[in-house]
């Protein structure tokens, strides 16, 4: 379930489009912290098809440009480098790569099925790890022509470099999971002695047939900015309408048909773990641009009513039940008398009986294969199946609505102007009146459509009346026959995503304790696990996760026993039963033993204790809502000296309860966290941190024994 891969990715597409590859400001960017057990970071859906991450993909294209040996030639560089050379620059920290010295991207608008881009930057490198500037790559297709490419090095000393069209080299896109066919390639130049203290730079120009008449000026990336320009020329009559997003408007200069932007001094983004995505964050303008005249796609990107519309007109006539579809259909409902049973049955066949693969050829990037054409081929991506899907349902009297979504939360918020951000597509399911079921949660009721039941098809590991945590509290565009609608998906309750574990153990007088777990998983929690089985085959490796939380919570152990619960139900709760020792875990103290009565897992987190101050808000994966009960029956001749206090913090983002009891020879420990907002803005950053220090220190606390009067 590549849901990240079922559309191209707008942000990595986007900037290609204008400038070269920088693997800091485009590829997918993954940070690992110490995370509570049970978070993977960074958010990510779980999958079911092997995906070749687009990070990895780049590393092989790039150690194939690494072998490439430029034919550099010695030339002067052009004089709109030569006048960056000594300009005057802040001072930047050790962890500055390189400045942007100059930015320049001309776009001209021939006519409503052509536009020409001309680009130009330049890079001072300041750092070893800034030597990826001097690998460029500018993709293209059918639609979109590469005229010319060029690139320069001035060195701190010697000649200046120059290398050519003709020395680039032309390369298919890195094929993604679940991906089979793309009409996208790359032209990559390498660009000579790119080193700490050279000035690299290109220009490139590229004339496209353009699906849309929108262009995104994203100005601010992780490197900082000296100076930007961004300039839009209209044929005669035309008009447009500029939006900024994360930055002070800034007025054009106008001359003509001519209008220009400018920004300068603009920072680097610095990279922080659990931030929101760059797209959501970063400095950036949108512009959409409109004929004269009226004509219909005059206002398609005016704002998401118009956006739905356009996506409404790819989507309308590719909805229609073949002759074999509908006998699938009475096939899947026969001998179902309630319309919610139906509904499953669609479900799980749209699921698990179509195969997710891509075929991003032209148009076919953003419109969906007809019904028939994937339910015959038994395979499509997400907007394929969520087509069959609506199909289907519509055979059975249940209307449905494409949903246009990004599956990075906060790409897209309520304020976002109308433009391309979207890299996945679910359903939105009109629930007839009679269907109420406990089951049903991603739910929301609509003013004009009623209660709608939010659907991804393409998560083959989600239960029907559910989504993920990617999808929850994030915003999509909602396709109906009126044009698109900007909405908020439900969050679902903390409890439906959860770890609950129960230990029943015996500690002996040697200090070794033993026992039995079992852990029943919810949600993504659930998910998660049954995405990375998917791909076990090894019985041994099927316990992976019970052998790294017992290695990450006890300084020795042995599984006597363990066997998995539920995988292939995913309607049902997943689990691990599992028995284990631990030689030693008491710890004697003179004729004292201490018991840590958190036997196993970690809520804490380590993630803000840096030097640095938090800049970004902190993005949780989904509301969770974990529970922990271990018994621990006691050593005869030892009774509870002390015990821990019990812990009790309560914010508006997250809740931690734990307490520790003892009655007669039995220590029992309980705990409960709970996350309950995905998003924690800087302004309360000091007390997320307060949090997950009182949980390590609750999770460090240990209980006292002492031999009974008389030993």
């Amino acid at each position: 379930m590549p849901v990240t891969n079922c559309w191209k990715n707008q942000d990595f597409d986007s900037a290609l489009k204008r400038r070269g590859f920088s693997r800091a400001a485009s590829s997918p960017i993954s940070i690992t912290a110490l995370a509570p057990e049970g978070q993977s970071r960074p958010q990510r859906p779980a999958a079911t098809v092997p995906a070749r991450p687009a990070f990895l993909s780049f590393l092989c294209l790039a150690v194939c440009v690494m072998s490439m040996v430029p034919r550099a030639e010695a030339g002067d560089a052009p004089q709109w480098m030569h006048v960056l050379v000594g300009v005057s620059l802040p001072s930047y920290d050790e962890k500055t790569d390189a400045v942007l010295l100059y930015s320049e991207t001309n776009l001209t608008v021939l006519s409503v099925d052509k536009i020409k881009t001309h680009v130009r930057e330049a890079y001072k490198i300041l750092r070893p790890e800034g030597r990826e500037h001097g690998t460029i790559h500018v993709h293209f297709n059918r639609g979109r022509k590469i005229t010319s490419l060029h690139g320069w090095c001035i060195p701190a000393q010697g000649k200046d470099y120059e290398v050519k069209d003709k020395d680039a080299l032309d390369m298919s896109a890195p094929i993604e999971g679940g991906e089979l066919v793309s009409d996208v390639r790359y032209r990559v130049l390498r660009i000579p002695a790119p080193d700490p203290g050279n000035i690299i730079g290109y220009e490139f120009e590229v004339e496209e047939q353009p699906f849309w008449l929108q262009d995104i000026w994203r100005f601010q990336e992780t490197d900082p900015v000296r100076e930007s320009h961004f300039a839009l020329q209209l044929p005669s009559g035309w008009e447009y309408k500029a939006s900024w997003l994360s930055y002070p408007e800034v007025k054009p200069a106008e001359s003509g048909n001519w209008s220009q932007w400018v920004v300068s001094n603009v920072k680097g983004i610095r990279v922080e773990p659990d931030m929101p995505p760059l797209s959501g964050i970063a400095g950036q303008m949108i512009v959409s641009f409109f004929p004269p005249g009226g004509t219909s796609r005059k206002n398609e990107f005016l704002n998401w009513q118009g956006m739905g519309a356009w996506y409404g007109g790819l989507y309308r006539g590719q909805m229609e039940a073949s002759e074999p579809i509908k006998q699938q259909v009475n096939s899947l409902v026969a001998g179902k008398t309630k319309p919610l049973a139906k509904m499953q049955a669609i479900a799980a066949f749209a699921q698990h009986d179509i195969r997710y693969v891509a075929i991003e050829l032209g148009i076919g990037s953003w419109q969906p294969h007809t019904a028939s054409d994937v339910f015959s081929r038994r395979y499509g991506d997400c907007k394929d199946k969520a087509t069959l899907m609506g199909a289907m349902l519509r055979e059975i009297g249940v209307d449905s609505y494409h949903v246009v979504i990004n599956t990075q939360r906060g790409s897209v918020t309520r304020d976002t102007p109308a433009h391309h951000a979207f890299n996945h597509v679910i359903l939105a399911i009109k629930l007839p009146e009679e269907v109420k079921d406990p089951s049903l949660i991603a739910v929301m009721h609509h003013p004009k459509l009623g209660r709608i039941l939010f659907f991804d098809p393409t998560n083959d590991l989600t239960p029907f009346g559910e989504i993920g945590g990617y999808l929850q509290a994030n915003y999509g565009l909602l396709v109906t026959l009126d044009g698109g609608e900007l909405i908020e998906l439900p969050q679902q309750p903390s409890a439906m995503n959860s770890i609950q574990r129960v230990g029943k153990l015996t500690l002996d007088s040697n200090g070794m304790l033993k026992g039995d777990v079992e852990e029943i998983r919810l949600g993504d929690r659930a998910s998660s696990e049954r995405s990375r089985l998917h791909s076990v085959t090894n019985n041994a490796d099927r316990i992976k996760p019970i052998e790294s939380l017992l290695a990450g919570s006890l300084s020795s152990f042995q599984i006597v026993r363990a066997s998995v619960v539920n995988f292939e139900r995913t309607d049902q709760p997943f689990g691990f039963n599992y028995t284990f020792q631990s030689y030693d875990y008491a710890k004697n103290a003179g004729n004292l033993l201490l018991v840590r009565p958190r036997v196993l897992g970690s809520k804490s987190w380590a993630v803000l204790e840096t030097k640095e101050p938090r800049k970004f808000p902190l993005e949780f994966e989904g509301p969770v809502r974990d529970t922990d009960s271990f018994e621990i029956i006691l050593p005869s001749g030892y009774e509870v000296d002390e015990l821990p206090p019990p812990m009790d913090v309560d914010y508006s983002f997250a809740s931690y309860h734990s307490k520790t009891e003892a009655s007669a020879q039995t220590l029992r420990y309980t705990r409960t966290m709970e996350i309950k907002e995905l998003s924690v803005p800087v302004s309360k950053m000091d007390e997320l941190k307060k949090f997950y220090r009182m949980i390590a220190t609750d999770e460090r606390n240990t209980a006292v024994l002492k031999p009974t009067a008389g030993r």
